[in-house]
């Protein structure tokens, strides 16, 4: 089962549930998908999925999941990431409305250069590649193995540092 989230802030991100409708008609997508679609307007046709779910719901659903698709929060991540899951992170971008701002650019990078999520390009038009790898065992994903709650902190502070101080 693949499992996604989009949170609970008050921002659609019906882009990305029209792109896993899009696989599933393609045939690229065959796995039973549950999505948490927070604010999005757009119904999903291929899957189940609620508006919210509870906190108990979400760690089952985690639990349960092959797969994890989330948007660039870090706590989502790191949650599907300490259940030991595989990551597809995908990003919310201002110019869609889909956010603030182009914050979870930095986050979703962040955890992609150090090997424990892949990312999505910011279009989405390679998810279906990206969910094809790790069915595939070909993602060379690392494995989430820190424990201290300050490291991811640290790990996203320490990218930003190095590749986006200059700008």
């Amino acid at each position: 089962m693949i499992f996604v989230t989009v949170g609970s802030r008050n921002y659609p991100f019906d882009r990305l549930f029209q792109k896993l409708d899009e696989l599933y008609e393609e045939g690229r997508v065959e796995d039973a998908i549950f999505a948490q679609i927070g604010t999005s307007t757009y119904v999903p046709k291929h899957f189940e999925y609620k508006d919210f779910i509870s906190q108990e719901e979400f760690l089952e659903k985690i639990k349960a999941a092959d797969i994890v698709i989330s948007h660039g929060a870090s706590g989502s991540i790191m949650k599907a990431l300490n259940a030991g899951k595989k990551v597809v992170a995908v990003t919310r971008l201002e110019k869609y409305g889909e956010h603030i701002n182009d914050h979870q650019i930095q986050n979703n990078e962040a955890f992609a250069s150090n090997g424990y999520v892949l990312m999505a390009d910011l279009e989405l038009n390679d998810l279906g590649e990206c969910l094809g790898k790790i069915k595939s065992g070909t993602d060379g994903l690392r494995v989430w193995e820190n424990k201290d709650p300050m490291a991811i902190v640290n790990m996203i502070d320490n990218f930003i540092q190095e590749n986006w101080s200059n700008e």
